[in-house]
């Protein structure tokens, strides 16, 4: 997200990968972005973090896969999907030599946004 034409952090982070790393990192952002368009987009723990009432998500690029970091209660909620993914309490890994499963995220990140909201009106 260039803002007056200065890449933020977030642009930094991404072009530190080789080209098909980025696309696959400037997609993940892209469906974080579209599914969470109220959220705060920062560095946090050295990778881009989407903040909206707490933390919503995170992901990182690696050489062999994409960590995407929707907190437990993401994991939780949805590890019945990951299929052939490998996957932990804390993280996905989704491989770069396969699509991203947009849909998958997007519903993840819509369900984190839903969590911190009801949390917030706690």
């Amino acid at each position: 997200m260039v803002v007056n034409n200065q890449p933020n952090e977030v642009d930094r982070y991404i072009e530190e990968f080789p080209k098909e790393i980025q696309r696959l990192l400037i997609q993940l952002r892209e469906a974080i972005i579209l599914a969470a368009p109220e959220a705060t987009e920062l560095i946090s723990y050295g990778m881009p973090a989407y903040k909206w009432k707490g933390i919503l998500v995170y992901f990182a690029g690696y050489r062999s896969h994409i960590g995407f970091y929707p907190t437990a209660s993401g994991i939780e909620e949805f590890k019945s999907e990951f299929k052939e993914l490998k996957w932990s309490k804390g993280t996905i890994q989704f491989p770069i030599n396969q699509p991203l499963p947009i849909d998958l995220v997007t519903r993840i990140v819509k369900f984190r946004v839903n969590a911190n909201g009801s949390k917030a009106k706690k």
